[in-house]
């Protein structure tokens, strides 16, 4: 059967090698899995038990639309924590993950055709996510001396209807400093560009924390979740923030496309806000295995990395060793035991010389990982 121009979207390369990995430990190899952005840590505590406590009390059927009240203002409470920003919670539209909220942000926002700017190396799901929508995804090569961060000549790109930006970003954990984003953001509206910003590594920072665009822009798009700082990944729940003449339209799609958010995910989540204790030491796993892989693969011959001021990624050129990132991940997963994925995934014309790195895992894994690679490297790749 024919199928539509809109089902035909690249596959997601890191889900490809995680299905590698996973072949490869039932067939009882030990593999280090440092390519996909998933803490190695379970939901907070006071999460699941909370969720364990509700599920006792009665059935967890629809919520409404938009999200559980109570969560909604929670979550809007977390930018008057961590930005100083007094947030309207009915701004606040819980989702079925991140990729929903694109989804929903992208279908309210732009008509069919439209296209929409994303820096390169990028999160893939970006360019596939506005593929199947009819949309059309314009990559803007950005420079290594950027961070890989676009600049605001780059909205000049012919027919911008929007922008996507992240900081940090995926896959190089660069953040974009104040100055920056609001010249950005400025570019954007004296263009008439509109913007989502990607925000759903906020909260995991190894120096000055990101800003958000709302504190720059009150009535921005933002899409957050809680899968990383939280520590959520399967429980598929993040948030949109829109202006308030946005919200009904969401709303309208939500309740066609998605019905509502899941409500396990909700209960836990609104739990997870009293573990900050829980989740901050998490992040301070991340910044030593950061310290590590720091410290390491100059040693390898990996010394041209994106500086990673956020996230849980390296972002390593490996042009010393191929121009085909692909074949190299394949060949340390063959060779040493190590999962990675190819900087392919993130720039379809660049990417061949760079291999991305997670170190969202435990300490002692990322310490074995590094000692496979080294041995990896020391034989010349």
């Amino acid at each position: 059967m024919q199928t539509s121009r809109r089902g035909r979207v690249d596959p997601f390369i890191v889900m490809d090698v995680l299905a590698a990995a996973a072949a490869a430990e039932a067939a009882g190899r030990r593999i280090v899995h440092m390519e996909i952005g998933q803490p190695g840590t379970p939901a907070p505590a006071a999460a699941r038990a909370a969720l364990a406590r509700a599920m006792a009390e009665g059935p967890l059927g629809y919520t409404q639309a938009l999200g559980l009240p109570a969560l909604r203002a929670r979550i809007a409470g977390l930018y008057a924590d961590r930005h100083g920003i007094a947030l309207d919670p009915a701004r606040v539209v819980v989702t079925a993950g991140a990729s929903g909220a694109f989804v929903l942000a992208f279908t309210a926002l732009f008509d069919a055709g439209a296209r929409i700017g994303l820096a390169m190396p990028g999160y893939p799901s970006y360019r596939q996510i506005l593929t199947a929508l009819s949309l059309a995804p314009v990559g803007i090569p950005a420079a290594a001396e950027c961070g890989y961060q676009p600049v605001p000549a780059d909205l000049e790109a012919p027919g911008l209807a929007g922008m996507i930006l992240a900081s940090p970003a995926n896959p190089t954990g660069t953040i974009l400093p104040r100055d920056r984003l609001a010249a950005l953001l400025g570019a954007a509206r004296d263009r008439g560009i509109a913007v989502v910003s990607d925000e759903i590594y906020h909260g995991l920072h190894y120096g000055a924390p990101a800003v958000s665009a709302l504190e720059i822009d009150p009535g921005a798009i933002v899409v957050n979740s809680f899968s990383k700082y939280f520590s959520m990944t399967g429980w598929r729940l993040g948030w949109l923030v829109v202006p308030e003449g946005m919200v009904r339209t969401i709303e309208r799609l939500q309740q066609n496309l998605f019905i509502c958010p899941p409500h396990a995910s909700q209960v836990a989540a609104l739990a997870a806000f009293e573990a900050i204790d829980e989740l901050e030491a998490n992040r301070a796993v991340y910044a030593e295995n950061r310290r590590l892989l720091l410290d390491a693969l100059p040693r390898m011959g990996l010394a041209r990395i994106a500086p990673p001021d956020g996230a849980f990624y390296i972002y390593a050129d490996v042009s010393a060793f191929t121009s085909d990132s692909r074949a190299l991940a394949a060949a340390i997963l063959d060779s040493a035991g190590v999962a990675a994925t190819p900087g392919l995934d993130f720039d379809p014309d660049r990417g061949g010389r760079m291999l991305r790195l997670s170190y969202a895992g435990a300490t002692a894994d990322i310490r074995e990982g590094i000692d496979r690679l080294a041995r990896f490297f020391a034989r010349g790749g």
